[in-house]
């Protein structure tokens, strides 16, 4: 039951309020495929989007935004440089980053580019698939962005890598599992229309960086982003036919959803 869980409904509900008083600052470092659907779910949110990514600024920004998102999608050489920075001005400061490992596992480079900035500083929160969660530790991947595998089956591989990087991991899914190491989170929320509209999980990790500048405990702001964004779109594909409308929706629900009811209706367990 969800009373008994690590992170508890009303610490959901509050997170979120918190997040939309404070409106925290996120710079995005993300791909180019997602940007604006980034900026626009943390708008929609009550987080303010930085699309700041270039190396000349990223590291200076870092430090003055409440959160950091590095997202590998498209990683070009300037932007990796970027991305390097920008974990580098968060370690000086203390903002929390997120990483968004896309496509770990089953293209090197990119890979190693994950690992290094998690070797350069821990992030507070690495959120990604199952198949991307098994490729920071030496799986194979997934197919491109699809995972290969369940959450359930990269669980123990989620505690290690959380542990031994003082990090939450997110291993997003039909039921998502957040962990710290020790505690563990599912959440049961969600629409099978998210996976029909890109950057949906590109945005999650946004999201999460947004909690992460106004939370103190990291499974919990990665859990409040979670059920934020899956509540969201339950009620978005309620009123939906399709891809295209589904994503419209969901932002307005973004908007619209109130902590309080986004406490009643996450499911955790």
């Amino acid at each position: 039951m969800a009373e008994h869980t690590p992170v508890s409904p009303r610490q959901v509900g509050e997170a979120v309020q918190r997040l939309r008083e404070g409106s925290p600052l996120v710079q995005s470092l993300t791909n180019i495929v997602v940007a604006q659907w980034t900026a626009n779910v943390l708008l929609a949110a009550g987080a303010a989007p930085a699309m700041v990514d270039n190396p000349h600024e990223a590291g200076l920004f870092a430090q003055v935004a409440g959160g950091v998102l590095v997202n590998t999608g498209t990683p070009y050489d300037d932007t990796t440089a970027a991305m390097r920075a920008a974990v580098q001005g968060a370690a000086q400061t203390g903002t929390p980053w997120v990483l968004d490992p896309v496509a770990a596992g089953g293209l090197p480079w990119r890979t190693q580019v994950a690992s290094e900035l998690i070797g350069v500083h821990a992030p507070a929160i690495v959120r990604g698939n199952a198949s991307e969660v098994s490729g920071l530790l030496g799986g194979l991947g997934g197919r491109g962005v699809d995972s290969a595998a369940r959450p359930e089956e990269v669980l123990e591989q989620a505690r290690s890598l959380a542990r031994d990087h003082g990090t939450v991991v997110a291993v997003s899914g039909p039921v998502d599992h957040l962990t710290d190491g020790e505690r563990l989170v599912r959440v049961a929320n969600g629409h099978e229309l998210m996976t029909r509209v890109t950057g949906v999980g590109c945005a999650l990790g946004a999201l999460m960086a947004g909690f992460a500048a106004v939370c103190e405990d990291r499974l919990v702001a990665a859990t409040a982003a979670t059920a934020l964004l899956c509540v969201a779109a339950e009620r978005a594909a309620a009123a939906t036919r399709g891809p295209g409308s589904f994503a419209v929706a969901l932002l307005d629900e973004l908007a619209l959803v109130t902590p309080d009811e986004v406490a009643e209706a996450v499911r955790l367990s």
